[in-house]
């Protein structure tokens, strides 16, 4: 176990909680801090940020660093699908900041094409694609 989870806290055990509500949704430390200061409860920025990435280290959580201009972001990993986890790739739209999900055997094949052609392998995590979203095309 990690040195810095060792303790099971009750801040602890209420953000996973939450976290265990959000599986599968990009969430930002704000967003988990917003979240807590609208229920009153008494959670500090500090301690978010600390058990957050202690999470990461015990691997119920994904760390996405997207860009330099954009907060980290963490998606909760059920513990049933752990090693079984999807790579996943993102869109990011340029005009709203939306980011989406990108789980598409096109991108696999790519990555697989630029390793094997170019000797070039993408990292999942940090691969971004910019452009618009469907809601944003909308409104032009």
């Amino acid at each position: 176990m990690n040195p810095r989870s060792k303790y099971k806290t009750k801040q602890r055990d209420i953000l996973l909680d939450y976290l265990k509500n959000n599986e599968g949704k990009h969430i930002c430390a704000c967003d988990v801090c917003a979240y807590f200061k609208d229920r009153g409860a008494e959670i500090g920025q500090s301690t978010v940020y600390r058990h957050l990435e202690s999470l990461v280290d015990d691997g119920l959580l994904t760390k996405y660093t997207i860009d330099a201009n954009s907060p980290a972001c963490f998606e909760y990993l059920a513990p049933e699908s752990h090693g079984d986890t999807e790579v996943c790739y993102h869109c990011k739209c340029e005009k709203c900041g939306k980011l989406v999900h990108l789980h598409c055997d096109e991108v696999k094949m790519l990555n697989e094409h630029l390793c094997e052609h170019h000797g070039f392998k993408m990292d999942p995590k940090r691969t971004v694609f910019y452009g618009l979203c469907e809601e944003c095309m909308k409104k032009m």
